[in-house]
């Protein structure tokens, strides 16, 4: 089966929460990759989302990151609400 990676970078303006992370993070970028596969039967090219993850800081060493399976419903909810208090659209940016 194909598959595909896109990327893009998803920024935050505040702290925030993310199901699946068990502690706040901090505002910055982020970088979000989504894993999709090709469904091969039909006549025109359409890909599923097979996963969605998000690198955050390490908790334990400095410097360090962790990519952690996400909910992409939860990311955009996250967003959302970061737009909100921050007097915003939701954002990111393509990569």
């Amino acid at each position: 089966m194909t598959t595909r990676t896109r990327e893009r970078t998803v920024s935050f303006k505040n702290s925030f929460l993310l199901r699946g992370v068990d502690r706040p993070l901090p505002a910055g970028d982020y970088r979000v990759t989504t894993d999709e596969e090709l469904i091969e039967s039909l006549s025109f090219p359409v890909y599923r989302r097979v996963a969605t993850m998000i690198f955050v800081p390490a908790q334990a060493r400095r410097g360090a990151v962790e990519m952690v399976t996400i909910d992409p419903a939860d990311l955009q909810a996250a967003l959302r609400h970061d737009a909100t208090a921050a007097g915003n659209t939701p954002g990111g940016t393509q990569t």
